[in-house]
């Protein structure tokens, strides 16, 4: 049952050098980062040939040259890894789930996040002060919901939690997902110990039992950037410490422990106790199932 929810396992005829080099967790994750470095590094030349550069692009092309570093590189090392690697058909990226488990997936993540925005203002904490109609959402959206939606989630769970849970067991594998999650955000504008913490527990943890429980990288996709559109395009709080301008306008008051200060919403308790909510439960299905992949010393 394990070995057939997983996406890759190891050819058993493999020569005991692939298994290291080539087939293991450590081999492909490599693998991938140095396409990841390779193939970005052409785009981003290429984008600089066309002239499409920080400098002189309108908000919108700056939108597309952005999500173009975001998607290509991903997309591209990703199709290398899973075609020439390990050969196989990519079920977790299957068109033909797109309108399950992305369409799930985005819904969830709009009302996860609304829930919390709603706890928020029955608190005290979240005000808002009036609508901003014309608000530039396009950008936006591309930046913060297709772009690190699909980018972040290919990254994180389709290649570190997943290659990480085939190698070492699905423990090791969130645990170590999760850090690293919460590590990238580290560097966003107003993060701290606490906010980096908090991104590795409710988004980290919960996005990788998401993704063992469906299987399916469209619904953690779809979750990713459900939260992000509704938390900035909409609500107007910070998306992990960068300002957005959202349609509703609105401000945030009271202790960073429970607003989550300028680094917005997600490094608020309120944010960790509601998506800690939902990682029990899909902790519960997997432990219900049976399908959680043990560590194994010798493989």
């Amino acid at each position: 049952m394990q070995a057939a929810s997983l996406a890759f396992v190891t050819p058993p005829d493999a020569p005991r050098w692939q298994r290291w080099l080539v087939f293991s967790a450590a081999g492909r994750i490599a693998f991938f980062a140095a396409m990841l470095l390779g193939v970005g590094f052409v785009i981003h030349l290429a984008l600089g040939m066309l002239g499409w550069t920080p400098k002189t692009a309108s908000p919108l092309k700056l939108a597309l040259v952005t999500l173009s570093l975001q998607l290509l590189p991903t997309v591209i090392a990703y199709l290398v890894l899973v075609k020439r690697i390990e050969r196989r058909r990519m079920r977790e990226w299957s068109l033909a789930t797109l309108p399950t488990f992305g369409v799930g997936g985005l819904v969830t993540g709009a009302a996860l996040f609304t829930t919390i925005v709603g706890a928020l203002w029955l608190l005290g904490v979240y005000h808002v002060t009036g609508t901003n109609p014309q608000v530039n959402w396009l950008p936006q959206l591309l930046v913060a919901g297709v772009g690190a939606g699909i980018g972040e989630e290919i990254v994180m769970r389709g290649v570190l939690f997943r290659s990480m849970e085939e190698g070492c067991g699905t423990w090791i594998a969130v645990a170590v997902s999760a850090l690293f999650f919460g590590g990238a955000h580290s560097f966003n504008p107003g993060a701290t110990l606490w906010s980096s913490a908090a991104i590795a527990v409710e988004a980290g943890v919960m996005l990788a039992l998401l993704y063992h429980v469906t299987r399916s990288l469209w619904a953690c996709m779809g979750l990713h950037a459900g939260w992000n559109i509704m938390q900035g395009t909409v609500y107007g709080i910070p998306v992990s410490g960068s300002t957005v301008d959202g349609w509703l306008v609105s401000h945030r008051t009271g202790p960073a422990w429970l607003s989550g200060g300028v680094f917005g919403a997600e490094a608020s308790v309120v944010a960790l106790l509601m998506c800690s909510l939902l990682t029990a439960a899909l902790a519960t299905v997997a432990l219900r199932r049976g399908s959680i992949v043990p560590f194994r010393r010798h493989r």
